[in-house]
Order: C-alpha cells, then structure tokens, then sequence
C-alpha cells in the first residue's frame, strides 16, 4: 500500500491550495502568542506602600517618612512595602517604633501602569502568592486542554477543534476584562487556557496533514511557530500603549473574530477522514485542492483495496491513551518525549514571564525577548534541514545551558551582557520548544498522534505550572 503523500503527489507541494492554507493556519497562531504572555504585564507588580489615611497634605514628605519604616531592596533605601508605624487619627498624633500591616490597604505607583490585577485587588504582601497563582491557573487549563483536545480531536476531527477552540479562547479572553474578582479572573483564564493550547496542537496537526513533504516541516517549524512570535512581539507594542489591564485584554482578544472567515476556507483533514473509512470525503478534499492548482485528479484517488484495509483497521480497534505505552518502542518514545517536554516548558515559560523583574524597561525587555523567538525558529529551521534530528535537541539544549549557567557568574552592574546571555539561553530554549511540536508529530503515527501531541504538551505543563514561581522569585 503506498502512503499518503506518494497518493496525493499529484496535487503538488506549492499551489495555491497550499498555500492558502499554510498561510491562513498560521495566522491563525498570533493570538496564541499573546494570550499567556500577556500577564507579564496584566499581573505586573507596580512599587507599591501602605495607604497613610491620617497624613497632613501640608507636610506630607515629613509624615510619610515619620509613618512607614524603611527596607532594603535590591541595594536601595525605599519605604517598606507591607508595613506602617502604628497611628491615631487625631490631632495629637504619635508614632510609635511598633508597627503594623497595610490596615487601610495600598497606594500603587501609576508611572508604569494605570491598574493591574494586583493594583485592582491589593494582591501585594500576604496576598502575593496569587499573582503567579494566577499564571499556575493558567497552566492547569492548559493541561486540560492538552488531555480533552486529544481525545476530541482523534474522535470527531481536526477542524471541530481548531475552530471551537479558537472561539474560546477569544470569548473568555474578553470575559476576563469583566472580572469582579480574581476568583472569577481564575475561572475565566483556566478556560482561556484550554483553548490557547488547544488550538495550537490542533493547527499544528491540521496543517501537517493537509501538507506534504517539505513545506509540512517548513509550516511547523516557521509558519505556526513564526506567527506565534509575532503575536508575543505585538503584547509589549499593545501595552506601551495601553497601561490599563482590562482595557489591554479586550485589546488583544478582539483579533480573534477576525478568523470566523476561516471557517470556509479550511477544510477536514483528509488523512483523518481516511482513518475513519470515510473515504468519499477525503477524495472531495483532495479534488477541490487539485481544482484549486489547475490540476486533473485521477478518477480513483485512493486505491479501493487500501480503502477496505483502512476502514477494516478502523473496525477492529478504537485507540486510547493506554495506545501510547502499550508496545515498548512507543513507550520508550511517550516516556523520553515527556520529560524533555517537561524541562523545555519549565525553562521557556521561567524566562518568558520573567521579562518584567530583568534590570531596565518592563516593554523593552519583552520585545526583545518576543524578538529572540524569531532567531530561535531560524536557527532550529536550518538545523532541521543540515543536521540530524538526533542531534539538534541536544545541541539547542546543551547552548540553553551554558549561556544560562554564564549568567551566574556575571557581575551585577553588568547589564548589557547579563541580558545578552540570557537572551541567547531564551533563543537555544525556543528552538527546541519549536522543534519538539514537530518532532514529536513525527515519532507517532496518524491514528494517535493528536493524542500524543496532547499527552506530551500536557506532561509538560508540570514544568509549566511550577514557572510562574520561577520568575515570582526574581521579583521585588
């Protein structure tokens, strides 16, 4: 029986059927760039100090001085952040050397944001657990996510995901901007967060069995991944601009509705379809893209014997997670696959999120660091193409590493360089957390390989759900 791409050659690899559907796929990616990104302004901790309510307006500088005691942070003199002399509201006021918490809640500084979620829920101080919490929750969507997509999307197909998924992730990012609470912030971002991951895998796996051959790497490796960077490169653009945090989320999730037009130009994956034995539809698909590059398609495209043998196979068994550890080879693959997984996600997102607690500008650090993305894809794209893909994993780690093992022993008031290693470690990490996608949709075969993808990424956001507090260590 001959394979997929040697039956549908026919077509070609570079028509316009192809490429309306590597672009349209991944455009589709750019919000997922954002969605998760996007607390590392949203859930910023501003300089912040008790709220004084008895201070004189005329003598404010003396009172404040004479009302908060003083901390040491990062080398510098400032006001404490969670703590105030005791008071009276009286005029016979006296300060006092005990001292108490912010009773009266927090003044937050509006130079670099007009509100956060930390500034509109006071989440400083013993409450500051929940700021990166917060990004935990949205990991634990994402590992949802990850195990309902897969199961869905071997199921009932590829295209039902993408698109539910898509819708989502859109409607519940806006739902988020209408947060009373940071309870009702969590729910809202879980449910984000299913869809976020969820939508990736799914265009990664659509896109790659709607493709062929080389433009099937070139789409996994540049297409997705590249408008996923331009989706993290436009968050630090959009909250220059914006510095009120509901405002910013309604920003980035309007976009969305942008995609409802994709509805009728993506089509079902063919190679799915086949190994549901629907094999009619399957044909139609590859006749209306050898219609759309001015080809004639054959009178029987799918031979009937393999199509007998395919729904036969569909027949007799129905696959299941248990599938990806059943046989030893596969589950020495899951296995490996995990926790390599599992260290890439915990190191990128560490990074990524800790953009904002690195020395000099908040907006600049992040561009640079969506910037280093593009550099990641570029170098893993040519690797994949001159260098076994034993070896690029290793290679793209081991310089991961080093770079971020350098950056310990670099003096303090070395700014420029301390930034530039971390940077290069960013850029090793995000071209392995790229190849991965497309390794990993490679070591499986079709009937489980949304599953996989979904059970590996999953796996991984055990490293993921732990990187909030990465950088929550890093920070002031």
């Amino acid at each position: 029986m001959r394979d997929y791409d040697e039956i549908t050659s026919f077509i070609g690899e570079w028509g316009p059927f192809q490429k309306l559907i590597f672009f349209l796929l991944s455009l589709s990616s750019i919000p997922n760039g954002y969605v998760g990104m996007a607390m590392v302004f949203v859930a910023d901790i501003p300089p912040h100090r008790c709220r004084i309510p008895w201070l004189n307006t005329s003598s404010f500088s003396l009172d404040l001085n004479h009302s908060i005691p003083l901390q040491e942070l990062n080398g510098e003199i400032i006001l404490s952040r969670c703590t105030r002399f005791k008071g009276h509201v009286d005029s016979n006021t006296s300060y006092r050397n005990q001292t108490e918490g912010c009773l009266d809640g927090w003044e937050f500084s509006q130079e670099q944001y007009t509100s956060t979620i930390v500034t509109e829920w006071d989440l400083v101080c013993d409450d500051a657990w929940k700021a990166p919490f917060t990004v935990t929750i949205f990991f634990l969507g994402v590992v949802s996510g990850s195990f309902f997509s897969g199961i869905i999307s071997d199921r009932y197909g590829r295209r039902l995901i993408f698109f539910v998924t898509m819708a989502v992730q859109t409607i519940f990012s806006i739902l988020q901007a209408t947060s009373n609470s940071w309870e009702m912030f969590c729910v809202f971002y879980f449910i984000s967060g299913m869809g976020q991951i969820a939508n990736y895998c799914s265009a990664i796996i659509l896109g790659s069995e709607l493709l062929i051959k080389n433009v099937r790497v070139n789409f996994a490796l540049l297409g997705v991944p590249i408008s996923y960077a331009l989706g993290y490169t436009a968050l630090p653009i959009f909250a220059w601009f914006i510095r009120s945090w509901r405002i910013l989320l309604i920003a980035l999730s309007l976009p969305g509705f942008l995609y409802i037009p994709l509805w009728w130009y993506v089509p079902e994956s063919p190679q799915w379809l086949l190994s549901q034995g629907r094999v009619k539809e399957a044909e139609d698909i590859i006749r209306i893209a050898a219609k759309k590059n001015g080809i004639t398609p054959p009178d029987c495209i799918f031979q009937q014997e393999a199509c007998e043998q395919l729904t036969e196979h569909k027949n007799k068994e129905m696959y299941s997670w248990l599938d990806l550890v059943k046989t030893r080879n596969i589950r020495n693959i899951t296995f490996i696959v995990i926790a390599v997984w599992v260290v890439i996600s915990m190191t990128y997102y560490g990074m990524s999120l800790n953009t904002a607690n690195m020395e000099g500008d908040p907006y600049l650090n992040c561009l640079v660091a969506a910037s280093s993305e593009f550099l990641g894809y570029g170098y893993i794209w040519v690797f994949v193409h001159y260098v076994p893909r034993r070896c690029t994993l290793p290679c793209t780690l081991i310089l991961s590493g080093i770079m971020l093992l350098l950056v310990k022993f670099i003096p303090e008031d070395l700014h420029a360089l301390y930034t530039t290693l971390v940077m290069i470690g960013k850029t090793g990490v995000t071209g392995a957390f790229g190849f991965l996608y497309l390794y990993s949709t490679e070591l499986f075969p079709t009937v489980v390989r949304n599953m996989a993808l979904g059970a590996t990424s999953m796996s991984s956001r055990l490293g993921s759900t732990v990187s909030p507090y990465i950088a929550y260590m890093a920070s002031p």
